[in-house]
C-alpha cells in the first residue's frame, strides 16, 4: 500500500493538493520571506500552485502578505517567478 502524502492549500487557488506538488514559501522566525525547496525550513509556510496563474492571483489577494503578516520582498518574487516558469504547471 502506497504512503498516503500530506495535504496542503493553495494560497492562490485555494485547492487542496498533495505537498510535494507544491512549492513553499516560509517566514523564518527573524522575519525573512524566502523560498523553501526543501520544505524543512523553520517558520511559518505558505504553499503554491505549480501553475504561474496561482502565483498572480496570490499576489493581486495579496494572500502571501496575509499569510506571514509580512510584505513579500521583490527578490522572493522574482524568484518564485522564475522557478515556475522554470518547472511549468505539468511537473511535480
Amino acid at each position: 500500500m502506497p504512503k498516503k502524502q500530506p495535504q496542503r492549500m493553495c494560497v492562490g487557488c485555494r485547492q487542496m493538493k498533495e505537498k510535494p506538488k507544491l512549492i513553499r514559501v516560509v517566514r523564518s522566525p527573524e522575519g525573512e520571506v524566502s523560498l523553501d525547496d526543501r520544505g524543512k525550513k523553520p517558520g511559518r509556510g505558505a504553499y503554491l500552485c505549480l501553475d504561474p496563474a496561482c502565483l498572480k492571483r496570490a499576489v493581486k489577494s495579496r494572500a502571501l502578505e496575509r499569510a506571514f503578516a509580512a510584505p513579500l520582498p521583490p527578490e522572493v518574487l522574482s524568484e518564485l517567478e522564475a522557478q515556475l516558469a522554470e518547472r511549468g504547471p505539468g511537473d511535480g
